[in-house]
């Protein structure tokens, strides 16, 4: 759905994406991560068309950027970081204003699509009220439904959710994992566990450059050099750490909290080739000890971005 070849953006002297490649697939789900200044929203403006490329191909539903860009904006809805939006007009005027841009010219049909995108982003009870008179949680859902005016194939979210309550923030995620199998999604933010929430694959690039592109999990299994697994375990101390050392794979054992009664909860690092939970189980149960508690943790992607972004700062 979406192909980005070798692309590179450039501010006079200033590089702000260099040879950028990748693709997206129908329907999936994409985080773009990377820290400010790192090329993010520069992309995502090549890609919607705002700035032309100074190098490189973007290709839309098969169209050229460059060669069909209103062919490519009519298959894309954008959410900018920064909503403009006009506040001396009422929600719905402005959204039957936006579905006219994008081509809804038969009143039924332009009617239908904005009870639409008004019920999708709950606006129902703001519908008539001026934009300037609403709060900021409540513009960027009209910035949202915006944007989904036209049933486009391709949204770019550029920070859907700041300034939502946390209530508005899990219905808006809801309503962007809902519409990922419909639509082909790029998601940009710096809420990473909103990433690991909605999104398939992660991109992750900084400064102008692609340093990883991958799941999550794949990710962290790339970059783990240990596997962590927390165990609560009732008998004394020393023999609990002498039995799960004594596993095979086990390079590390710490008592971390106590627990109710004789029961403490360890830490044990593991080599990450191997699944070693069902031989600690056994160990533990072979040895008459009580088992609570067995599980792996995994790096966050908090850990897992900013381990890629030092490791290419420090290459640099």
């Amino acid at each position: 759905m979406i192909e980005i070849q070798n692309l590179t953006k450039h501010y006079g002297h200033i590089k702000a994406v260099e040879n950028v490649s990748f693709t997206v697939n129908k329907g999936e789900i994409l985080g773009f991560l990377g820290p400010n200044g790192a090329g993010k929203t520069t992309t995502m403006r090549v890609l919607t068309g705002f700035f032309p490329p100074t190098e490189g191909k973007v290709k839309v539903a098969g169209f050229d950027i460059t060669e069909k860009p209103l062919e490519v904006k009519k298959r894309l809805g954008y959410l900018p970081e920064n909503v403009a939006l006009y506040m001396d007009m009422r929600v719905n005027d402005y959204l039957h204003f936006v579905g006219r841009i994008k081509g809804l010219k038969r009143k039924p049909l332009l009617k239908q699509k904005v009870n639409q995108v008004v019920e999708l982003c709950g606006l129902g009870d703001v519908r008539k009220r001026l934009i300037g008179k609403l709060s900021k949680g409540y513009r960027q859902r009209v910035g949202l439904a915006q944007a989904l005016i036209g049933d486009p194939e391709v949204l770019i979210l550029d920070e859907p959710t700041v300034g939502l309550d946390p209530k508005q923030i899990v219905e808006i995620r809801k309503l962007i994992k809902d519409l990922g199998g419909e639509r082909t999604i790029i998601l940009s933010t710096h809420i990473l566990p909103e990433v690991q929430m909605i999104c398939e694959r992660v991109i992750i690039i900084n400064e102008g450059k692609i340093v990883a592109i991958d799941t999550p999990e794949n990710l962290n299994r790339q970059l783990s050099k240990k596997l962590t697994i927390i165990m609560e375990v009732e008998g004394e101390p020393q023999k609990v750490v002498n039995t799960l050392g004594g596993v095979d794979g086990v390079i590390d054992v710490k008592q971390k909290v106590k627990k109710k009664g004789k029961i403490r909860q360890y830490e044990i690092q593991t080599v990450p080739e191997r699944d070693i939970r069902k031989e600690l189980a056994q160990a533990v149960l072979e040895n008459q000890l009580g088992l609570y508690e067995l599980r792996s943790i995994e790096m966050s992607l908090e850990e897992i971005f900013l381990k890629l972004v030092t490791q290419e700062e420090h290459h640099a």
